[in-house]
């Protein structure tokens, strides 16, 4: 494909960040159109289809992938779908851009890994985790220029109110045959870890717990159970020999917290993501500097241009390609798989 050719988008579930990010990023690039939607109803296809100015829509999603006209597909749904329409999508030869969350579990994903391997000329790609783009570049810069000295301790706290209420519904984060081992924001904070250390962990314990047993499901009407935890506890050890501390929690009732500390034998970044700030503060002082990021370190959301650049250009797929995808749901699954078992230690 050359870059005067119009490339065709077939959208796979259109939920909230679809409509925020995905559709307008697409229709804003020239020579790009985004053909037919399929959500999960046909009023709902309709609905996005006004919206936004989608000419067609399809009643189911394999429509969407069997239509020769369609170049590429955008899936939006829960992480359930993602395997089966990424693997139909890559083996019918369209180009693949899927939600955050790779898949239901590790297997899953190492089968979408394995497909998009079978297939090397598509692009395949996975929405990155945002929270910490504007940073990214800086902190492994200043890890790998010493400025921490020897690193010893992580951690990573995303806490908010989200599951208090004990009569709250039963949402899609809570159901496992919607998220499968995906609890709260651990696999997609630990995208972000990634991208800083360059490492997998060798080993996790992590212990979970669930506020709130039954909650209303509110498309059913009846009450289901809840079996992802709604507070999680990591712990991970690197084979650098540092130690990572993970949090994540909804239910805070008091103040929400979003950060991330690194520290070091000579010094400490503490990344403030609520406020969208970076500190450093050096062995002694007893204060945080800001730091300044360079324009060309500040990176910023460019999910749907990178895809049709890598699909029009052939550039490689960074943020986010199938390996990492994998790697953060080998961590994921370990997670799972510990406090399923007693909180166990889990070899990665």
């Amino acid at each position: 494909m050359v870059n005067s050719d119009i490339l065709r988008i077939g959208v796979i579930g259109a939920g909230a960040n679809t409509k925020l990010r995905h559709l307008p990023g697409f229709q804003e690039i020239d020579g790009v159109e985004v053909k037919t939607v399929c959500n999960r109803s046909e009023p709902s296809s309709r609905s996005v289809a006004r919206e936004f100015g989608i000419p067609n829509t399809a009643s189911d999603w394999r429509e969407v992938i069997t239509d020769p006209e369609i170049d590429a597909i955008m899936i939006g749904t829960w992480p359930n779908l993602h395997a089966a329409a990424t693997i139909s999508g890559l083996k019918a030869g369209k180009h693949v851009l899927t939600e955050a969350r790779m898949a239901l579990n590790l297997k899953e994903a190492e089968a979408m890994l394995a497909a998009s391997l079978e297939s090397p000329r598509l692009v395949a790609q996975i929405v990155p985790s945002p929270f910490s783009l504007g940073f990214d570049k800086t902190i492994r810069r200043m890890i790998e220029a010493g400025d921490l000295g020897e690193l010893h301790e992580l951690f990573v706290e995303f806490s908010n109110g989200v599951f208090v209420d004990p009569q709250g519904p039963y949402t899609w984060r809570q159901d496992f045959q919607k998220s499968g081992v995906n609890t709260l924001f651990s696999g997609i904070m630990h995208e972000a870890v990634l991208r800083w250390v360059q490492s997998d962990p060798e080993w996790v314990i992590a212990d979970g717990l669930v506020g709130t047993r039954a909650r209303m499901d509110p498309e059913t009407g009846e009450y289901a159970t809840v079996l992802i935890p709604e507070a999680l506890s990591i712990l991970a050890r690197y084979p650098q020999g540092f130690k990572a501390t993970y949090q994540f929690s909804g239910l805070a009732s008091g103040v929400v917290r979003s950060e991330a500390r690194l520290s070091g034998s000579a010094g400490a970044l503490y990344l403030d993501l609520a406020k969208q700030e970076l500190y450093f503060s050096a062995r002694g002082s007893d204060a945080y500097d800001k730091v300044d990021i360079s324009a060309e370190d500040k990176g910023s959301w460019r999910v749907e241009a990178d895809f049709i650049d890598s699909i029009r250009e052939g550039k490689p797929v960074t943020l986010t390609d199938f390996e990492s995808g994998v790697r953060y749901m080998r961590f994921s699954q370990a997670v799972w798989d510990s406090w399923t078992d007693g909180s166990k230690k889990v070899w990665l």
